[in-house]
Order: structure tokens, then sequence, then C-alpha cells
């Protein structure tokens, strides 16, 4: 009877070995209504008879364990990831830019284009002009704010979970908008004053609004304290 059950349960263990999917590696080509796997980018992409209904076909590769890829435009762009520079490319048709991708892990700067995905914590510090970024003609400075309690950001930035406007000015080192912002963390604060067009946290409140210089833009300010 011993015997019996450990058969089953090898035969069991190997029956699920065999079911589990296994994660695909390295490089394939697919045509283009294919989906593409997540951490999969599109290196090229050129006119193919065997794909009937789109007659593109893409080369995609496995980004795992790399830093630096050079994708095609349309390619999904893995999270953490981020465009540092784009051009045309003869190698993607369909839309004839190329991009090159970094990932920012371990990073705590980097320039990255306009239409570059922001990775969730960072934020842009600068943006200017940039012959780098075919389409936009625009680059941003963009940097980590794990660890860091205040920021200065152009308004175009995202903000971060849990941070606030406090105030907001002119600034030459913004273009596209010309307007930067201070910001902050609230950690053990239980009070703070920010701009009226600043993200207020969950489990926050307005208790107050006042006219300000301080907030370029609105030249609003509001009272906030944690409820």
């Amino acid at each position: 009877m011993t015997v019996v059950l450990m058969l089953l349960g090898m035969m069991t263990a190997a029956a699920q070995a065999q079911a589990a999917p296994q994660r695909l590696t390295g490089s394939a080509t697919v045509c283009s209504n294919s989906p593409i796997p997540a951490g999969w980018v599109i290196t090229s992409s050129y006119s193919s008879s065997g794909c009937p209904g789109t007659g593109v076909a893409y080369t995609i590769a496995d980004v795992a364990n790399q830093t630096y890829a050079t994708v095609c435009s349309m390619s999904p762009i893995p999270a953490g990831w981020v465009v540092t520079s784009s051009y045309s490319s003869a190698g993607c048709a369909g839309t004839g830019v190329a991009y090159t991708i970094a990932n920012t892990a371990n990073q705590t700067r980097a320039t990255v284009c306009s239409m570059s995905p922001i990775p969730a914590g960072w934020v842009v510090t600068s943006s200017y002009s940039s012959a780098g970024c075919a389409g936009t003609g625009v680059a941003y400075t963009i940097a980590n704010t794990a660890n860091q309690t205040y920021a200065t950001v152009c308004s175009m930035s995202p903000i971060p979970a849990g941070w606030v406007v406090t105030s907001s000015y002119s600034s030459a080192g913004c273009a596209g908008t010309g307007v930067a912002y201070t910001i902050a963390k609230l950690t053990t604060q239980t009070y703070a004053t920010v701009c009226s067009f600043s993200p207020i946290p969950a489990g926050w409140v307005v208790t107050g609004s006042q006219s300000t210089s301080s907030c370029a833009g609105s030249g609003v300010a509001y009272n906030i304290r944690k409820a």
C-alpha cells in the first residue's frame, strides 16, 4: 500500500510539473497581432506573407537580466524601463522610429525622452530641447525620490503618492510649461499648507484656503490636516 501511494504521489508531482506554464526566454518571431509577453520588447518589424491579416511580423526579445535594449516605438516598455533616445529606423516598419531603452533598477537619476514612461516614485526635475528625442524634441532629467522628503520638479512631473505641492514658480529649466513645483513628502506631519492644485493624500482634509503669491498658476493655497 505504501509503495502504491508513493508511486501515485510521484505521478501527481510529474503531472503538475508538466502542467505548470514555463516562462519563455530568448527571442522569437511573431505576427503583429500577437500579444507580447510581459517583460518582452519588439526589436524589429517587417513585412511578412506569413502573417495574413496584418502582413507584418515582429522580432521580440526577453529583456530579463538586461540593462539596455533597442526597440521599435510601438513596443511595450517594461515596468521600470525608460526611453533614453529615439531616432528614425528602417528596421521598424509601421512607425519608422526606434527607441533606446534602459532599466532604472539601482539608479537614482536618468535622462529620458519626454514620451518615456516615468517609473513609480520618480519625478521630472528638468526638461529641455534635445535632438536625441525624435518625435517630441524634448528630454527630461528624472530622479528617484526614494529616501527623499523634498524635491524640486517641473509641473508636468508625476507627483508620488503621499507627496504634496508646497509652492510653484516660473522656471526656465522646465521647457514646455515654464513652471516648477516644490514638493514635500508627508511623513509625521499632521498639518501642512499646499497649493490648491496639489494632490490631497488619502486621509487628509482641507481646513481652509487663502491667497498666496507662492502658488503661481492659481494664487491660492490650502491648509490641510490629517483627518
